[in-house]
């Protein structure tokens, strides 16, 4: 009885932390539903990984369960020794390249996805510099607009907004230490690495919110670094920017008095 409560605590818990996971940290790791291509592909590459885990998980449970119900000690003759298969070349050759063939499958879809989703691309229509500090995100639009975001636990943060069907090329720089933006239903995690750049991209296809957070442990204010990323239609887009550009031009000097004659 005391086994079965502490069971059903555990299953509770896991279900609390589950369902906690949009909460302030603002991010569901647990199939996010994907809004940007790159962010399809990581999906599609996870659910193809674990679905043959999954099978060869419950072909090697459901085997050793039947060895062991098979030839327990209570259904043998006394002096029973189990048929030996030490040496056989075939069995060896076998669970050798079998395990080899599944590994080396996942690293080359890793591969090729990792290439598609994390390398500069060319054919972009915008690009934005993402600048990870503690603690919080720079995102600098290249044309004047630097949206500066500190991080906070208080409230939502400065949002990066972008607009939709919007082929965007993010290029990430750290200016003090190693920072990693991750938005899981956009992309993966790219480091932030100073004087060093990395390269992802998105193109979100539809208008929302979606958020995320720094996935490298960059001080005592990492917990802090949350993301929102805002993809809004192409005419919201310009008129934010419009406001950005007219909040950010300086202001012009007051002419200088003209002097007594």
């Amino acid at each position: 009885m005391a086994a079965r409560a502490r069971g059903l605590f555990g299953l509770s818990a896991a279900a609390f932390l589950l369902s906690s996971c949009d909460g302030l940290g603002g991010i569901s790791p647990i199939f996010p539903t994907p809004v940007s291509p790159n962010g399809e592909g990581i999906y599609a590459l996870y659910v193809g990984i674990s679905i043959p885990a999954i099978i060869i998980f419950i072909g090697v449970e459901v085997a050793l369960l039947w060895v062991v119900l098979r030839y327990r000690r209570s259904r043998q003759p006394a002096g029973y020794v189990p048929p030996q298969i030490h040496g056989h070349t075939g069995l060896e050759v076998a669970w050798t390249l079998a395990p080899l063939a599944v590994v080396l499958a996942i690293a080359w879809f890793s591969f090729v996805e990792l290439q598609r989703d994390f390398q500069p691309i060319t054919n972009e229509q915008m690009l934005v510099v993402v600048r990870g500090h503690q603690f919080g995100w720079d995102y600098d639009y290249g044309n004047g607009v630097v949206v500066h975001q500190e991080g906070t636990l208080a409230g939502d943060v400065v949002p990066f907004v972008v607009p939709v069907n919007t082929l965007v090329k993010l290029q990430f720089q750290g200016t003090d230490v190693i920072h990693s933006w991750w938005v899981p239903a956009i992309s993966g995690k790219t480091d932030a690495v100073p004087g060093y750049d990395n390269f992802s991209w998105l193109k979100i296809n539809q208008v929302g919110s979606w958020r995320g957070e720094c996935a490298e442990l960059c001080g005592v204010g990492h917990g802090t670094m949350q993301i929102i990323v805002k993809a809004m239609s192409q005419s919201d887009y310009d008129q934010w920017l419009q406001k950005q550009l007219a909040s950010q031009k300086p202001s012009p000097s007051p002419s200088p008095s003209a002097s007594p004659g």
